[in-house]
């Protein structure tokens, strides 16, 4: 681990396995509850120097953290494959990697200078942002390193320090940014603990530590709620990214063909587990025997295996814990819907890209998140019938509509219950564009500059 710039060595530690092949790819360090208390007591020591250091040295150091992941952008790439199982090529690896790079670089062009909200006789007044403190960052097994930036970048760019705790799934590469960060930062400005989540669960002490300002949060609906009610007692701040069960609607005017692959991998990309991938996809009736034909064509030459093979589009699921729920779920659609390709698990956690329609509604796979490479297809004659159905679920993430006549789309897509909504695509976040959920979605929004403020206690200062 690295507390206060220092590399720190536990007494136990636990594995780290390869979702493709089952075998242990490293070990990570087993913290101990005093390892949290030293790594909060460093980034509190280095809060006070660090946020009263000059705007343009955060800046830099943002940049130099990107050029320090781009340096070592296939290390960090395969270590991502070995402990996630994504692809190293495609939208995979280094594409996760790649967009380590692009973040860090466009945190640096933020800022929180003073706004000036009245001047004159009445007298001066500005609205001032100040960092928080120590932030608890706190981050899942899907996009492993990418949403550590996500989280660490803003943070630090404010002049807050981090305390950082990944995915005992997938530790590994986000030890190694650390590390490398930590070559261009000064002493306990970030920090990195981890832990198996066992007893002494690290995320839940976290939540609860009284020297932590603020926790961000990536990952279920059902942790975000432990995380809110056990951060109470400290009245800390909160981003909560969680779960989605986002809804695509495809109106009765397109191209099945032309929009198949868009279609694809805003379901699919990275095996479907990602929280703003497509997850129910309501088509008109007009096409939606052709939009069925069109994706069971597409899927059909998609490549599934492990991530360091030549050629290989998606990955195996990435643990044992998530591959049983998406069996469980397809297990459930089987007894009512149509299996349009896949649908059969393969050797270990792999499993097939799988289209199942006739669904709606009610049934499990609609409801409820899969998070995996699963879509189901439900059929629909109204837009509005189809709007309601698509709203009627308590997750809010993100949305799309998918037609030849834009303007059409975007008139639809404005009524969707979601913090992003996409025209003809889905899935594409943006640095400079903030997102977030509504509903049971979350809290709060990451990326640009309302992303920023997120990390910030207001003042005004009137005089």
């Amino acid at each position: 681990m690295m507390i206060g710039g220092q590399a720190v060595v536990t007494g136990s530690s636990f594995a780290v396995l390869n979702p493709a092949t089952g075998e242990i790819v490293g070990y990570a360090p087993e913290a101990e509850p005093s390892d949290l208390d030293a790594a909060v007591a460093a980034a509190a020591d280095a809060f006070r120097s660090w946020s009263a250091a000059d705007d343009s040295v955060r800046a830099a150091a943002c940049l130099a953290i990107a050029d320090r992941i781009e340096a070592h952008a296939e290390e960090l790439a395969r270590l991502i494959t070995l402990e996630q199982g994504k692809p190293l090529a495609g939208i995979g690896s280094m594409f996760e990697v790649q967009g380590a790079v692009g973040w860090s670089r466009y945190t640096s062009t933020l800022s929180l200078a003073p706004e000036v909200l009245a001047s004159g006789e009445g007298g001066h007044v500005e609205k001032v942002r100040k960092p928080l403190g120590v932030v608890g960052s706190i981050t899942p097994w899907n996009w492993p390193m990418l949403i550590a930036v996500w989280h660490i970048l803003p943070a630090i760019r404010s002049g807050c320090t981090v305390v950082s705790k990944p995915s005992p799934f997938t530790p590994l590469s986000t030890l190694r940014l650390v590390a490398l960060m930590n070559e261009v930062l000064p002493p306990g400005v970030v920090n990195i603990v981890t832990g198996s989540d066992g007893a002494g669960n690290l995320g839940a002490a976290m939540s609860a530590h009284a020297g932590i300002r603020k926790i961000v949060f990536t990952g279920s609906t059902a942790t975000g709620q432990h995380i809110m009610r056990s951060a109470a007692d400290t009245l800390k701040r909160l981003t909560l990214e969680l779960g989605g069960n986002d809804a695509g609607i495809v109106l009765n005017d397109v191209d099945p063909q032309a929009i198949a692959e868009g279609l694809f991998w805003g379901a699919f990309i990275n095996a479907g587990q990602t929280c703003a991938a497509l997850k129910r996809l309501y088509v008109h009736a007009d096409v939606y025997d052709a939009v069925c034909e069109a994706l069971t064509a597409f899927v059909a030459n998609v490549r599934v295996g492990n991530g360091l093979d030549d050629g290989t589009m998606l990955g195996p699921i990435s643990n044992k814990m998530q591959f049983d729920k998406v069996v469980a779920l397809v297990e459930s659609a089987k007894t009512k819907g149509r299996v349009l390709i896949g649908g059969t698990p393969g050797e270990g956690l792999f499993f097939p890209p799988t289209l199942i329609a006739d669904l709606e509604n009610g049934d499990p796979l609609v409801d409820h998140e899969q998070f995996g490479p699963v879509l189901p297809i439900i059929k629909f004659t109204d837009v509005e019938e189809a709007i309601a159905a698509a709203n009627a679920n308590p997750a809010g993430l993100g949305g799309s509509v998918w037609s030849a006549d834009p303007q059409k789309a975007r008139g639809v897509a404005a009524r969707l219950e979601c913090g992003t909504a996409w025209i003809n695509q889905h899935g594409m976040i943006r640095p400079d564009a903030p997102f977030g959920g509504t509903k049971m979605s979350g809290l709060g929004v990451e990326f640009a500059q309302d992303g920023l403020h997120e990390y910030t206690d207001l003042q005004i200062v009137i005089s």
